[in-house]
């Protein structure tokens, strides 16, 4: 070995040794989660890894080859480059949802979690060099333009994507707000490019929306799970309830095409309706990585029946939320399969402001199952009617199982993990709006994240999306696509609401029986007359359990 490859050799293992220490140094001189994420992660589960020596050979053919390409490379790069390049290859030839983050792709995370950021309104991710869209996101330009969920981003005004970054990508699509923008982009069905315009502008999700369907029936759209879901989600099931009078007859939970997002905010959403048991449980390699999330008392429905929309687009800490319920026979979910996210992202702050997003764990349901690339699969299966933008714009194309390098599924849970942990969140698919769809979606600070699918617009989600498909959006095209929305019947403008509230009613209808016959049941005379609680009629009360 020459005396430069010698050099480059101490280099590298300096690298790697530093890396370590400062790793170390994180772990006890920051108290945050993260800290205590990346010291669980330090410790080995087994005697065999505690022993395992670095693998000599092969740092010595990495630096051989960092060494030629530094020499023979057509033109000149630094070793940051490279070595950020390999520490790129090392975490995301893992599995679809791991990835190291740079200082700005970090900082693109913590924005998408937090529900504000400035430009399109558009999750994506990169496929074989292009930027694939993930999903719009409701109201925003994205959306009104007619993006769906599986077009391809080709060209960014004048710039092909092919060889951009994400950070790059990313960085384009966004601006100062009320400029203008094209996109060039590629969909199923269409021979030739599509080109879109338009106008950036001030993002600051929504993720909860709300309105009345009928008397007494309420709907609630989640778009994304951020960490003002939860929020958001009591203060609509207040307002619905004050508009019905006190409280509901039953609620519609829409969660189509909703990509997940925070692991705690979808935790905390299911608690609103589960009174007790487990909500999920997420198992790693070590059992200080195991958590179990439990119910605290209490329905912020009193029983009244749920109906879960779900689709191929309803992923990670939306299915985490719908496996919940399912398995509490707590809703009736209904629609088509989802997409089977069902492992948790970490995301590790690193010192120099970069992170690291790594999976660390499985999900189950209450029930101990994986929905690892296999989903949800619906109590009742709706098949798409009449295709409208809703039904068009729905999911991916493809699923969890078809992703390079998808986690297997594994089987049921070998047995139940600790108590849950607080720190811990989901979610894909934290990915970022307009920034990388990788994990079911987490936000800073070790928040694992359980993120993937699309979303439609609004509640009624439709119309509005589908308008202006072919034109620049703006405030006129908007306000005419609500406008004509609200003109259409329901049955005609979102046949998914349409056939959930038809079966809300029929299971309030049983509900309200089956409290009368409750309520009206005689009381034994004494013990002694043969007389029991058998009368009582069973399950949860809430209509959903099909008894």
């Amino acid at each position: 070995m020459d005396s430069k490859l010698r050099g480059a050799s101490l280099i590298v293992l300096g690298v790697i040794v530093g890396t370590v220490a400062t790793i170390g140094e994180n772990t006890f001189a920051d108290s945050a989660p993260a800290a205590a994420d990346v010291q669980k992660l330090q410790k080995p589960d087994d005697a065999s890894d505690a022993n395992q020596k670095l693998p000599l050979s092969e740092l010595r053919k990495f630096v051989a080859i960092m060494h030629e390409v530094k020499q023979g490379y057509v033109e000149k790069v630094s070793d940051k480059t490279l070595l950020d390049n390999a520490i790129h290859g090392m975490v995301e030839g893992l599995d679809p949802h791991s990835a190291y983050l740079d200082p700005d792709e970090y900082k693109q995370l913590s924005v998408s979690t937090s529900g504000q950021f400035g430009g399109l309104g558009v999750k994506v991710q990169m496929e074989n060099g292009y930027l694939q869209v993930v999903s719009p996101i409701d109201d925003t330009p994205a959306s009104r333009a007619g993006i769906q969920p599986g077009d391809m981003i080709i060209r960014i005004d004048d710039k092909p994507v092919k060889g951009m970054s994400m950070s790059d990508a990313v960085h384009a699509m966004r601006g100062k707000p009320g400029s203008k923008i094209t996109l060039t982009i590629l969909r199923d069905g269409h021979d030739k490019p599509i080109h879109l315009s338009l106008k950036r502008a001030d993002i600051q999700v929504a993720s909860v929306k709300s309105r009345m369907l009928a008397p007494g029936y309420g709907y609630i759209r989640i778009s994304q799970f951020t960490e003002g879901t939860a929020k958001g989600m009591n203060k609509a099931l207040a307002k619905l309830k004050k508009q019905a009078g006190g409280s509901l007859k039953g609620l519609v939970l829409d969660l189509r095409n909703n990509p997940g997002g925070v692991l705690n905010a979808a935790v905390d959403v299911s608690d609103d309706f589960v009174s007790s048991g487990p909500i999920v449980s997420i198992q790693g390699r070590s059992a200080d990585t195991n958590h179990k999330f439990m119910a605290t008392p209490g329905d912020k429905l009193d029983g009244a029946p749920i109906v879960v929309l779900v689709n191929q687009g309803t992923a990670s800490a939306a299915e985490i939320v719908s496996g919940a319920l399912q398995d509490d026979h707590r809703a009736v979910i209904m629609g088509t399969q989802t997409f089977g996210k069902g492992s948790v992202q970490t995301v590790l702050p690193l010192n120099d402001g970069s992170a690291l997003k790594l999976t660390t764990a499985r999900y189950y349901t209450p029930s101990g199952r994986s929905i690892q690339a296999e989903g949800i699969t619906p109590d009742i299966k709706l098949a798409p009617v009449k295709i409208t933008p809703t039904q068009a714009s729905g999911g991916y194309g493809y699923t969890e199982a078809d992703l390079p390098g998808a986690l297997k599924n594994t089987g049921a849970e070998a047995g139940a993990g600790p108590a849950a942990h607080d720190n811990d969140k989901d979610n894909g698919i934290t990915s970022g709006s307009e920034g990388s769809q990788n994990g079911a979606d987490h936000g800073s600070k070790a928040k694992p994240e359980t993120g993937t699918p699309s979303k439609k617009p609004d509640s009624s989600a439709p119309a509005s999306q589908s308008d202006d498909s072919n034109a620049s959006s703006g405030d006129e095209s908007g306000a005419k696509a609500k406008s004509k929305a609200q003109k259409e019947p329901l049955v005609e403008k979102d046949y998914g609401v349409y056939e959930a509230l038809t079966l809300l009613k029929g299971l309030n209808t049983l509900h309200e029986n089956q409290s009368h016959r409750q309520t009206s049941q005689p009381k034994p005379a004494s013990a002694a007359d043969g007389t029991s609680d058998s009368a009582k009629p069973q399950g949860n009360g809430d209509g959903s359990s099909g008894s």
